[in-house]
């Protein structure tokens, strides 16, 4: 199985969005399924704040200036407040209560 080191290995070879590699073939060159590139993004992201940027129309590449970040960061902002949006509007919670309820369980 790939591992985090191989995958930041890997993307240092896609440095800017210029550069960026789709997770179809980021998962051929490691060896694992798309599934598992994803997975590993997020540790990587999660764990080590590692500044993996993606979007569908780029792939995915490591940030070479703060405007390639923030474009990543408000892309990952959106998809989090629609899911938030959906989640709402299934479980008939306005969006401030849901929010409340989320900070409560996080407590």
């Amino acid at each position: 199985m790939s591992t985090k080191a191989a995958l930041l290995n890997e993307l240092s070879q896609h440095q800017g969005r210029k550069h960026g590699i789709s997770a179809k073939l980021l998962a051929l060159r490691l060896g694992v399924p798309v599934r598992a590139v994803r997975r590993l993004i997020s540790e990587c992201r999660h764990d080590d704040g590692a500044a993996i940027c993606g979007h569908p129309s780029t792939g995915y590449f490591m940030a070479q200036t703060a405007d390639e970040l923030e474009m990543s960061c408000a892309f990952l902002r959106h998809r989090a407040l629609h899911s938030l949006l959906l989640l709402s509007r299934m479980t008939k919670t306005s969006m401030p209560d849901l929010i409340g309820q989320l900070m409560l369980n996080q407590a």
